[in-house]
């Protein structure tokens, strides 16, 4: 798996836990209702404002820059191409070693 679909897949992680969070809102609210600790409108009002904070929560989340991106998957111990390299120049010294014996 490349580092664009790993950073994809935990993009798409972050948005799944915010639906899941909203549809558990959502649920606990209709509960309140049924059991009789919130009145329907209340609920309404309720759900209403989840949608609202929710909105403006995910509109307010800016976009990452390259370098926050890199720091990133710095933290996260990615390999960089330069350390990719390095690698490649010593198994190949390695093998023309291993070649010679």
């Amino acid at each position: 798996m490349t580092i664009s679909e790993e950073i994809r897949n935990l993009m798409l992680a972050g948005i799944g836990s915010m639906a899941l969070t909203y549809e558990k809102s959502m649920d606990m609210i209709q509960d309140l209702v049924e059991k009789g600790k919130m009145t329907i409108d209340e609920g309404k009002e309720l759900s209403q404002e989840l949608r609202r904070n929710l909105k403006t929560e995910s509109s307010a989340s800016k976009p990452i820059t390259k370098e926050e991106m890199a720091e990133l998957l710095r933290q996260m111990n990615f390999a960089t191409k330069d350390d990719v390299e390095d690698l490649r120049q010593r198994i190949s010294i390695l093998e023309a070693k291993n070649q010679n014996v």
